[in-house]
């Protein structure tokens, strides 16, 4: 599996499928996405399952004369792969930079607010805690 988990948008909705269902096959997810008014023919998906599945995102197994796909890699580490590739390629790798970028562009919920202090002051507490070591 590589560490690197760029996907286009099609394919992170094909991977939303799995990840909510688990396993599915290739008409299940076909249907799902027509449920979310993506009309793709049927083909298409089956040839995108096969691209996630060389890519190492996704598995199947054979059940009868179907394939039963599930993914192989989780949200979270799609997820922070592909903010860490925008954090580069964007903000030349300074996360405050998009930190600032996403809190100054939008309205933010005080709530909101008082969660990132408080993930920022425990960061900030295990950074101390590995200068003392």
């Amino acid at each position: 599996m590589s560490e690197s988990h760029q996907l286009s948008d099609l394919q992170l909705g094909l991977l939303r499928i799995l990840w909510d269902r688990g396993e599915a096959t290739a008409t299940d997810v076909h249907t799902a996405l027509l449920e979310q008014d993506r009309e793709l023919a049927p083909t298409t998906v089956s040839t995108m399952l096969s691209r996630l599945e060389k890519k190492g995102t996704v598995t199947h197994r054979v059940e009868g004369r179907q394939f039963i796909y599930r993914a192989l890699v989780s949200e979270d580490e799609v997820r922070r792969s592909m903010l860490s590739r925008v954090t580069d390629y964007f903000f030349g790798g300074d996360v405050s930079a998009l930190v600032s970028h996403l809190v100054e562009d939008r309205d933010v919920d005080p709530d909101d607010v008082a969660r990132l202090k408080q993930l920022l002051g425990q960061r900030s507490g295990e950074a101390e805690d590995d200068d003392d070591a």
